[in-house]
């Protein structure tokens, strides 16, 4: 099994998703430069958190043209597993592979902080290690990360079982608390929490290892 991992100009998380699923996971790993387009021989994408192109129009905005990604977009509804960190989560929804937006925070700080979350995982393959309503705590660190949609289609999101993360103290005012969300399919996640920080008791905690994890069962 090998993970392809996303890489832009700016990205900045690559090589923590790499540490991770390399040092603590124990799964091989493959750098997709932006401009690649051969998928080959994966078995899951990760689009790590940074700040691709330099967020200098929306976050993602220019990132969702690269080639590299009008191949996961195929690999996506097939029904490959893809995971968007932080910044890769706003990549999915600029992509529309996961619906909505991601918005600057309600207090325009960059917030950079432990965040105690709440895990619904549902047909999600990425969190079938979390248990219903289990509580967990991962970092964030993000300027943009305030989720927001109408008021029908959130509902739609919950009513569906999307909504598989959520902030038990929302940080940054996202709709719904929402801090994660998965495509009806369950092979596509998008969170704003940083998982792969959250791998080694020794810097932050264990509570992300089981969702980078699922990929080995």
């Amino acid at each position: 099994m090998t993970i392809g991992i996303v890489v832009f100009p700016g990205s900045n998380c690559d090589r923590d998703v790499r540490w991770a699923l390399e040092g603590c996971v124990g799964l091989p790993t493959r750098f997709l430069w932006h401009e690649e387009r051969d998928l080959s021989g994966l078995d899951a994408v990760v689009i790590p958190g940074g700040f691709s192109y330099g967020d200098y129009l929306r976050c993602g905005a220019i990132a969702r043209f690269a080639p590299v990604l009008e191949s996961v977009r195929l690999f996506a509804e097939a029904g490959g597993a893809v995971l968007g960190i932080c910044n890769g989560f706003q990549v999915l929804t600029e992509m529309g592979l996961l619906p909505g937006a991601l918005t600057r925070n309600a207090r325009l700080h960059f917030l950079c902080e432990p965040t105690p979350l709440s895990v619904n995982p549902g047909n999600c393959r990425w969190l079938k290690g979390y248990s219903e309503a289990e509580a967990i705590v991962l970092p964030i660190a993000h300027g943009e990360g305030r989720y927001q949609c109408e008021s029908e289609q959130l509902a739609e999101l919950e009513a569906n079982g999307q909504v598989v993360l959520r902030y038990a103290c929302n940080p940054n005012g996202s709709v719904g608390d929402v801090a994660g969300l998965t495509n009806t399919g369950g092979n596509v996640l998008g969170l704003m929490p940083h998982p792969e920080r959250a791998c080694d008791p020794l810097t932050g905690g264990l509570d992300g290892l089981r969702l980078l994890a699922s990929l080995s069962n």
